[in-house]
């Protein structure tokens, strides 16, 4: 999807130029470091973009389709996993190498800012939320009955969630994803994560993607 990449580079090179804009002490470099990163897995995502993800049908076309194709669903359960995945190990790998102490910037903060930006700018809406009734920001909660309950169904073990919901004529996939506690710098921000038994999910990835 041509668009896609288009606005995946442009927020790469957001994020470099916020890095370079930060000043040089201890603090600010980790942080640079950080936006580099994430600036990184945007490039990564925006050049995987493959033609599997190309729309099958034109706009016209669409727009006569009551309901839609398994095949359809299937590729935007995909994009889902493929987003899924690159967010998750970039942000362990940014609190592994970059996160030491809980006065630097973490990487669940600036995801949140990524996902933010993502969404204010594409027809793809990511949120990361809270599962365990106590956020790091008040604004990171379940919003919606599809979150609420989805929450319940991954605490009790589900690997995912979604669901299939129409918004103005257009189709789109929601889904939810875990976040369990995967490394011992989490609870440096998160008192309360040591308390988390081994998979249990503290927080969730809420995906709502167009299904082209």
């Amino acid at each position: 999807m041509f668009k896609v990449r288009v606005f995946l580079v442009s927020q790469a090179q957001l994020l470099v130029s916020q890095a370079s804009q930060e000043g040089i002490g201890e603090f600010n470099m980790k942080r640079r470091l950080l936006f580099i990163s994430l600036a990184t897995l945007t490039l990564v995502l925006a050049s995987g973009w493959n033609a599997s993800n190309q729309p099958r049908a034109s706009a016209q076309e669409a727009t006569e389709i009551a309901e839609p194709t398994k095949a359809s669903v299937e590729r935007s359960r995909r994009t889902v996993q493929m987003l899924d995945n690159i967010f998750k190990q970039t942000i362990v790998m940014v609190t592994d190498k970059y996160v030491n102490d809980d006065d630097d910037f973490a990487a669940g903060s600036a995801a949140v800012l990524l996902f933010q930006k993502i969404s204010d700018e594409s027809d793809k809406t990511i949120r990361l939320i809270d599962a365990t009734g106590d956020p790091y920001e008040s604004a990171n909660v379940a919003k919606n009955e599809f979150e609420k309950k989805g929450i319940e169904k991954l605490k009790a073990g589900a690997k995912s969630v979604d669901e299939v919901i129409t918004v103005d004529g257009k189709h789109y996939l929601r889904a939810l994803t875990p976040v369990p506690v995967v490394m011992q710098k989490c609870v440096m921000c998160h008192a309360h994560y040591e308390d988390a038994k081994p998979g249990e999910p503290i927080g969730a990835i809420s995906y709502t993607v167009p299904i082209d």
